[in-house]
């Protein structure tokens, strides 16, 4: 079998693979939102292309550089959101009769040829055929859209190279920090602002569009795609013979939670997953880190200004911790979903400790925006609205998808661990989740003034977190009406 024959091979297993998974059918109801709001990001960069082609037009037609460096930067970023390393397929293989390294090869040239790569030409296209129409040659549009097109393969390698790091260890991050902090940072430093901005500007417009940009730009895909290779088999191939570092310490005990009971336990069992289980661990990481930095731009920045950027961030900031685990609620249990079932409104309990749980880390972002809120960006009112309906009503609709949620969730996801799950009701209420509160704010605002407006945020927030009981009982009976049907999800999903 010729690599062409393996390739072809691997695509179709891992379309088969996609349909196979018992959660595809749930996941085609997400598809049909993501192609949505793919349609609408494609409008908006059609038209973005569109104008600054006519910006260039005549002019220097490396202004579209400018643009792709920040287009790179958000591309590196959205990946994350949804596009999981190549070498997540690799372990299937690594027994059979086939060199590891052309599998390993042939998912990176996949990941290189993904069409997600192709949604950048939205903005490429229109701008080439503007300066074509401006006066660029035949030879020289074809040129410009090649090298743009290989600036996104070498964003999705570089991608795939600090996710596979940052899958390792979370101190992994100050990798791309340390990148764009020099590519932007050292210029500026060295100059200052304006004057080093300038120079950046100078440089790319210089160097963007000629013979030594697409050398450099080839020589890094090549450099990149031969470190990838490497990594992904030399981890996969330490994952498979179980040769990781194990370090042994004592059982931490929270002797203080004893007292409430089987809630203690589960409230115990919560926090011992947040230190030990790797995949629950760097979410919260993640979220401290990215809190922390938005904290930062809206206190001493004037970056968001609007009334709409003010409220969205700051309900953002306390709905993040339970919008990235509570909408896989019950995913982690899954794995040993039979034990909690052998006692009588054992799950109960444990939907009352996670409650707890989540409720006590809307004490982090509370603490992490005390900077918006002595710059005098976030009031007193706006932060507790957001914090009651975080805890009210984002809560409540987060923790009825217990009743849905059917597949188990790796407590440790690695390098050739199973990919993430969906169902049909994840996506309609992380989006209810993060944007119907500021509307109804900025609604309320509107009509009764900014302290009432906030006000009656608070009192729809408290009304729901007082009758945290009440619904929490009501998703137990549901999600035993379902018992067996989600039982078996689990069980099957393992």
């Amino acid at each position: 079998m010729n690599r062409i024959q393996l390739f072809r091979l691997l695509r179709r297993n891992m379309k088969l693979s996609e349909k196979r998974n018992p959660m595809f059918e749930q996941n085609k109801f997400g598809k049909i939102f993501a192609y949505l709001g793919l349609a609408f990001m494609s409008i908006y960069f059609i038209a973005l292309g569109t104008f600054l082609g006519w910006s260039a037009r005549g002019g220097d037609e490396s202004a579209i550089f400018i643009m792709m460096a920040f287009l790179m930067i958000l591309d590196f970023f959205m990946r994350f959101g949804g596009q999981q390393t190549p070498s997540l397929l690799i372990k299937p293989y690594l027994m059979m009769p086939i060199r590891k390294s052309h599998i390993v090869d042939c998912f990176i040239v996949m990941a290189m040829i993904n069409s997600y790569n192709v949604i950048w030409l939205t903005v490429i296209l229109p701008y080439a055929f503007i300066v074509w129409c401006g006066g660029l040659t035949g030879m020289e549009t074809i040129g410009l859209i090649l090298l743009c097109q290989a600036i996104v393969i070498l964003n999705a390698l570089w991608y795939m190279l600090v996710r596979t790091l940052v899958n390792q260890k979370i101190w992994w991050w100050l990798l791309p920090v340390g990148v764009y902090g020099s590519a932007i940072g050292v210029p500026l430093l060295v100059y200052g602002v304006e004057k080093g901005f300038t120079r950046l500007v100078d440089f790319i417009f210089d160097y963007g569009f000629s013979w030594a940009c697409a050398a450099v730009t080839v020589a890094l895909i090549a450099v990149l795609f031969v470190v990838n290779s490497w990594l992904s088999r030399r981890l996969a191939d330490s994952e498979v013979a179980a040769e990781e570092e194990k370090t042994f310490s004592p059982t931490t005990r929270f002797s203080f939670l004893e007292q409430f009971g089987m809630i203690g336990e589960y409230l115990s069992l919560e926090v011992k997953s947040a230190m030990r289980n790797k995949a629950i661990r760097q979410r919260y990481i993640q979220g401290l880190f990215v809190i922390t930095m938005l904290s930062l731009l809206l206190a001493y920045t004037d970056t968001y200004t609007g009334a709409f950027a003010v409220n969205i961030w700051c309900l953002y900031c306390f709905v993040f911790f339970g919008a990235v685990n509570l909408v896989k609620i019950m995913g982690p249990e899954g794995n040993y979903i039979d034990f909690l079932f052998t006692r009588r409104e054992s799950i109960l309990d444990l939907l009352r400790a996670k409650y707890y749980f989540f409720c006590a880390i809307l004490v982090l972002p509370l603490l992490l925006l005390i900077p918006p809120v002595v710059s005098g960006r976030f009031s007193i009112l706006m932060i507790l609205a957001y914090m009651l309906i975080t805890s009210g009503v984002a809560y409540f609709l987060l923790f009825l998808l217990a009743i849905f949620n059917k597949q188990s969730l790796p407590l440790n996801q690695k390098i050739t661990s199973k990919g993430n799950f969906e169902n049909s009701l994840q996506l309609i209420i992380e989006l209810v989740v993060f944007f119907v509160p500021v509307f109804l704010a900025l609604a309320f605002t509107a009509i009764f003034g900014d302290t009432m407006g906030y006000v009656i945020m608070i009192v729809i927030g408290a009304a729901f977190t007082a009758a945290h009981p009440l619904w929490l009982r009501f998703i137990y009976n549901k999600m035993m009406s379902r018992r067996y049907e989600n039982i078996e999800g689990f069980h099957a999903t393992r």
